[in-house]
């Protein structure tokens, strides 16, 4: 199971220029679908004179989301491309959009392919690479007693502790690595003898 994911560390911006067309291509973090849209909502409306607002992007830790639009040119020769620039890099929590605006001169299928791929894979080759760890989010509930074993056990495991709560128990959040989640529930409850608790809480958590 997959553990970790990468995305941009920050934003990046690039142009090239083939035969008189400017292609500027800007490489954007965004953690949602709304994101992304707002995102290109706005650099339509800075960019209002543009032929062209090509855009891809990829979302969701596990690359589950993804659309790409020509706005356009023909099928296939601008967001297909700025995709594959994309998913090269296995990035994911990326949108590229890239603004042509045309020089006079048509560029053809291959043309445009490799202009708007070319754009794209500039402006992600200036940003910085983030990897993130995903993590299964669980509430630990043990006795105070049982203090020594539970933090013995936490600490055998790649667990980010999120927040803590003391009552007449002890109260953790925290964020275990997704492919040691069920190892580090068994071995949790079995550590404390069943007298405490490894309950999975909903959302989970990329550090």
């Amino acid at each position: 199971m997959q553990d970790t994911y990468y995305t941009l560390g920050d934003y990046a911006r690039a142009e090239i220029k083939v035969k008189g067309s400017r292609f500027i291509a800007e490489a954007i973090r965004v953690d949602s679908v709304k994101d992304a849209e707002a995102e290109i909502a706005a650099i339509r409306k800075r960019e209002y004179n543009a032929t062209h607002h090509c855009t891809a992007y990829r979302i969701d830790p596990d690359g589950h989301l993804f659309r790409y639009n020509d706005d356009g040119e023909p099928n296939g020769t601008a967001g297909a491309p700025i995709l594959r620039q994309i998913d090269a890099r296995q990035l994911t929590n990326t949108l590229v959009v890239v603004t042509r605006y045309y020089g006079g001169t048509k560029l053809g299928t291959g043309g445009l392919l490799r202009a708007y791929g070319d754009a794209a894979a500039r402006a992600l080759a200036e940003a910085p690479i983030e990897e993130h760890v995903i993590r299964t989010r669980l509430r630990l509930r043990f006795g105070y007693n049982d203090t020594s074993p539970a933090m013995h056990t936490i600490n055998q495991f790649d667990v980010q502790i999120l927040e803590t709560h003391y009552t007449e128990e002890t109260e953790l959040i925290g964020g275990v690595r997704r492919s040691e989640t069920e190892a580090f529930i068994d071995a949790f409850v079995n550590a404390l003898g069943g007298r405490g608790s490894a309950e999975r809480v909903d959302g989970g958590v990329g550090e």
